[in-house]
């Protein structure tokens, strides 16, 4: 058997235990992704009779990946410039 407790947080208000075996990893990192769990203390992964702290590795896979600029969004945005100095050089 499997599961996965995903502690929150709440404050003052104090911390709650998430505890359903029906609920699978890739679950778990839509909920953190989407923001329906918020404040995560810790996920631990309950395996056998092993626990396992995956509060690192399902964090790092629901962050979105960071998505720089392309070599043709910069050639656009270069065209772009040069379009509006020509623009402000007619007025």
């Amino acid at each position: 058997m499997q599961y996965f407790v995903v502690m929150i947080d709440y404050g003052r208000r104090g911390r709650e235990a998430i505890v359903d075996p029906e609920v699978t990893r890739r679950e778990v990192v839509s909920r953190v992704a989407s923001g329906e769990y918020r404040n995560i203390s810790f996920i631990h992964e309950i395996a056998d009779y092993s626990v396992e702290d995956v509060t690192a590795e399902i964090l790092g896979e629901a962050t979105l990946p960071d998505i720089g600029a392309t070599g043709a969004d910069l050639r656009a945005s270069h065209f772009d410039h040069i379009r509006d100095l020509r623009k402000h050089e007619q007025a």
